[in-house]
Parts: C-alpha cells; structure tokens; sequence
C-alpha cells in the first residue's frame, strides 16, 4: 500500500501539463527583455538595460491575454510592489545597512510578501516580486544613481504594456473574451456529448474552469453603469452559457445522453461567436423528461443570443464585488499564517548567507521567495523542482558559455528565455526553473562577473535555498488537509447549501445562477487544494487522497439540485421541504467532519444507468451523501 501511494505521488508531482502556446505573451516577453538590453548595449549603460530588462520579465510573468481595464492593473501591481522591493533593496546597499537591520527589513518585507500572496493570484505575483527584487536590490551591482534601478524597471514594464496595447484586437477571433466565451462552448459541447459516460465528470470540471477563465474576464457589472454594447452582449451570452451548464450538470446527475445533434450545438455556436461561420440553426428534437426539457429551453436562449435575438433569461444580476475582499484577505489568519512562514524563511537565509561566505548570498532569499509562492502548487515538489530545474538550467548555460562569449549574442539567449517563461510555467515548475535560470545567470554575466566560475556556485545556493523551505517552510508548516483543503471544502459545501436552498424556497426569485456558480467555483477550488495535496509525500498526499470521495460527492451533489430545480420547473414536482432538510443535515455533517478534520470514510455507489424522471433527484443525493458519511471517523 506504501509503495502504490508513493508511486501515486510521484506520477502526480511529475506530471507535465499541455497548455496552449501563447505566442503573443511570448513575443512580447522576448521584445521586452531583447530591446533593453540592446539599447544597454550600444548606448554603454547596460546596468540600465539590465534592470529595464527586469521589470520587463516582472511584467511578462503577470502577463495576461484579456482586455487592457484588466491586464494594465494586474502588471501595474506586480511591477509596482517589484520596484518598491528595488528601491527598498538598493537603499540598503548604498546605504551599508548593517547585516542585522538589513535582516529585519528584508524579514518585514517578507511577512507583508507572504501575507499578500495568500488574497489570491494578483497578490501572489505582486507580493512574490515584493520580496524578489528586494533581494535582488540588496545584492546586485548597483546602477548609477543608486536609486535608477526602480524607475528603470517601470519603464521595462510600460514597455511591454505598450506592446500589448499595439496588439489591438481588431477581429472578433482576436478578442481574448470571445475566444474564452468559444472555448466555453466547445467545452460545453463536449459535456453534452460525455453525458451518460465515464468521461462526464471530467469534462464537466473543463468546463467549469473554462467558465472561471471567462468570469475572470468580463468586468463586474455595476449598477447605474453604463456598458458598452459589445460588453453587455458578451455579459448576455455568458449568463446564457451558466443557464444551459445548470441543465447540463443535472443531465450529468443523472446518467442521461442527448442526441448528437443537440451535443454539436455549441460547437457551432462557438465558430459563429468567432466569425467563422453564421449562427446555426436549432435542431429539431424532442425532450422527455424535465432535465431535457430544462436544457432544450436553455439552449434555446443561448442560440436566440448568439443569433442577436433578444431573450429573456430571468436572472438576477450578478452580486457586486466586495470592496473589503482584499483587507479582509490581507487580516485573515491564512494570510498572517503565511506571512509568518515566509518571514520565517527569510529571517533564516538571511542568518546563513551573512554567516557563510556566499559569492552571491541574495540568490537564496530570492530563490526562497520564487518557490514559496503560494498559488503554484505543493510547497514540497517545488522545492525539489526548483533545485532539479537550476541543475539543468546551469548545465545549460555552461554549454552556452562555452561556445560564445558575445553579449548580443547572449542578450539573445535571456530574451529566448524571457520568451519562454509565460509557457514553461504552464507545463511544469521544473521546466520553468530550468528556463529562467540561464536568464538570471547571463544578467550576472552582464553586472561584471563573466565566465563559468560563478555558474555552478548557483546550484549550491539553489540547495541551500530549498532546504530551508523544506525544514522551516514544510515540515515545521505543513501543508495538510486543515489549512488549505478543508476549509475550501467548507466554503463549498456552504455554497452548495445556499444553492439548494433557492431551489427550494418558494418565496421570490432570487439568482440561482450566481449561487449555482458560486458553488461551482467553490468545488473547483477545493479539487484543486486536493490535487495539490496528492503531490505532497506520504502522509499528506494520503491525508489529501481521503477527501476526495468528499469533494465528488459535493459535486454530484450540485448536479442532483439542478436537475430537481429542472423537476421542479419542467416536471411539476412540488418542493419537499423534508429531502432538502435531509441534505442540508448531511452537508451539516460533512462540513463539521472537514472541521473537525475527519474525512468521510463511506462510498457512494455511482450510477450506470438514466435516472428514473418520476423519482426525486434530491431524495437520491441524500442517499448517495449518507451512504458517504456513514463511513465517519
């Protein structure tokens, strides 16, 4: 049994991903990085040409490929916590701070980085580079004057702004948000065809995370503001994919396929969203159960919107963004936790590279900050990774150097690198490592210390830097189910029960639709804290291995309510205010089990067969989530 979870464990941490290449990001990233260092090169001021090149790679990393109201401010954060961590990292070399007060600035700087990582994406790559460029400013060749060195970085970034905005869309194939909104049909296409099929529940998960990248990109909706039409459109369009998803999800619960008519729908509307083809037209089918009849009048709408026939969705507006999200992130004590566990680790490289004799010491708190980034994955395999990926990444440029020692030749190689990043970072840590290590190296290269001789001293420093992570940063914080799966366990399972909860409530309308979503964003999140966990080494990857019977039983579970909202709606079923009180007792279970940090132990039997429509899909899922519990420990 030991030897199959370590087995598992490995396949999961090595696993590489398949991401689309993004050859516009890569362009761009290379521009950035190649057009700094050429003009350092041919006006003699290549110390600026290096740090431009560095707040050019900074933007790249937080580089997006959707509109500019949301891609200006994702890089403008970044790159500006990364040229506040600059200048706060050359104060203290031109000002010879002392060893100890430049370890408890660097040790503040790391609690607010790590407190900052853990609100969320944007905080993550913000506070990351935060920490990052302190170090880099601590510890690199200085520019002249001293204090360049951050507003040279501003100007690397607004340079790869500019290229982004020079790359206005001027297609409708061209708009990032279309092209989400088709990927989102595709993937809708592609349930339809799996229902009734092994494959369902995975492609249902495609979707929903198709359906996040597209949330991710529309604007929240403000009331009293005017939208331009494109993006009300747009807005429309989405609102009417979650309507049909809703339906989708129960057809999913419920084992029941559709004709193949009916599942090619979307693909077709998603080539006429694109331009590639006219709207098509609807198919002549007929629905007999009231899950079928939910998504025949749901894909009805969606195809009178995409056609630019008006419709009528019945759903209430989005609930508006809280402005008190990120303070309330910022105080919360997952992000004080945090913070504290990367204070930690910085606190102590910072007490070994002044005790021993490093050439290059700010490699390790850097190196430090790169891998306790929290949004990447297991703590553990990046470490490990990182240290994996510098090996090869030094190999790299070793060979390099050994054939050239040009420095356009080597201003080249680190806008390659640059360009690379935005695609390595999708297939695996490791990759990504290995790709910006000769990157960091040729900049050295180019801050006065040419040759191999300060190549391999990196791998020591990279080790050092992942040892530390690994004792101070995992095993004295381990990464189990309590802090980061089950509490997203428990967000789901309440978001679940908000959900259920407007289906059977016969007062008014409230948005089924948002709290659908809700809680499907909410069982995506939790999945993927537990996919996470399964890269962890035993015991935590088995810890993560118990809740996943939890997780799928929670997503079944928003199936069975669409389709008993579809019982409802289409079949005439009245609510049973006992089957809800049911539910909501063994969702009151299973979220006091994640509490309480015991996983349910029981097994659900999965269907093989439709769904008998005269019964009730709610009564059902209570079964299948008692039958889980009853296995409690």
């Amino acid at each position: 049994m030991r030897e199959q979870v370590s087995v598992s464990w490995w396949a999961h941490a090595a696993r590489a991903g398949r991401p689309p290449v993004p050859w516009g990001l890569m362009v761009r990233g290379a521009a950035g990085m190649g057009t700094p260092l050429a003009l350092g090169l041919v006006t003699g001021r290549l110390d600026l040409g290096v740090y431009a090149g560095l707040g050019a790679m900074h933007a790249t990393m937080n580089d997006r490929d959707e509109p500019a109201g949301l891609r200006v401010p994702r890089i403008a954060g970044a790159v500006g916590a990364s040229a506040l961590g600059m200048l706060a990292g050359a104060a203290l070399q031109h000002f010879d701070a002392s060893t100890a007060l430049a370890a408890v600035v660097l040790t503040l700087l790391a609690f607010a980085s790590g407190a900052l990582s853990a609100t969320g994406p944007r905080g993550s790559g913000a506070g990351m580079l935060l920490l990052v460029s302190a170090t880099l400013g601590a510890g690199m060749p200085l520019a002249t004057p001293w204090w360049a060195a951050a507003p040279t970085m501003l100007v690397g970034a607004a340079f790869v702004v500019l290229l982004g905005a020079l790359h206005h869309p001027s297609r409708p194939a061209a708009d990032p948000r279309r092209r989400a909104l088709a990927a989102a049909f595709t993937a809708l296409g592609t349930t339809l065809a799996d229902l009734g099929t092994p494959r369902g529940a995975d492609s249902r998960q495609v979707l929903t995370a198709r359906l996040n990248q597209l949330q991710d990109l529309l604007p929240p909706a403000r009331t009293g503001r005017q939208e331009p039409e494109r993006v009300r459109r747009l807005r429309t369009l989405y609102e009417a994919t979650l309507a049909v998803t809703e339906t989708a999800s129960g057809l999913l619960w419920a084992w029941r396929p559709v004709p193949a008519e009916v599942a090619g729908l979307p693909g077709r509307l998603a080539a006429a969203v694109l331009g590639d083809a006219p709207p098509p037209g609807y198919p002549d089918w007929e629905p007999g159960t009231p899950s079928l009849r939910a998504l025949d009048a749901a894909l009805r709408d969606l195809t009178d919107a995409v056609a630019g026939r008006p419709v009528v969705l019945g759903t209430a507006p989005a609930p508006p963004p809280d402005p008190w999200r990120l303070r309330a992130g910022l105080l919360s004590p997952a992000s004080v936790r945090y913070g504290l566990r990367v204070a930690l680790c910085i606190a102590v490289a910072s007490l070994l590279t002044a005790g021993v004799p490093l050439s290059r010491g700010y490699w390790v708190p850097m190196t430090v900050a790169f891998v306790l980034k929290p949004d990447l994955g297991s703590v553990f395999q990046r470490a490990v990774s990182r240290s994996v990926g510098t090996v090869l990444g030094v190999a790299v440029t070793a060979g390099l150097l050994s054939l050239t020692s040009s420095e356009w030749a080597l201003a080249a190689i680190a806008a390659l690198c640059v360009a690379l990043l935005p695609y390595s970072l999708g297939v695996h840590y490791g990759l990504n490592a290995a790709v910006m290590t000769p990157m960091a190296l040729i900049l050295v290269q180019f801050g006065g210390e040419p040759g191999t001789e300060e190549l391999w001293p990196r791998v020591l420093d990279t080790a050092l830097a992942s040892a530390i992570v690994l004792v101070f940063g995992y095993l004295l914080w381990p990464e189990r189910p309590q802090h980061r799966i089950e509490p997203r366990l428990v967000a789901a399972a309440t978001a679940v029960r908000a959900y259920l909860a407007s289906v059977v409530d016969d007062g008014p309308p409230v948005a089924e639709v948002w709290l659908r979503r809700t809680a499907y964003r909410a069982l995506a999140d939790a999945r993927q804290e537990v996919q996470h966990g399964l890269t962890e080494p035993p015991p935590n990857g088995r810890l993560a291995a118990q809740w996943l019977p939890a997780t799928a039983a929670l997503e079944r579970l928003s199936g069975a309510v669409a389709a008993y909202g579809a019982q409802i709606r289409y079949g005439g079923r009245a609510p049973d205010l006992t089957e809800a009180a049911r539910v909501f007792d063994a969702l009151d279970r299973l979220t006091a089990a994640a509490r309480h940090h015991r996983p349910p132990g029981g097994l659900a039997e999965r269907p093989t067969a439709p769904h008998d429509p005269a019964l009730s899909a709610l009564a059902r899922a209570a079964n299948e989530l008692d039958a889980l519990l009853q296995g409690r420990g």
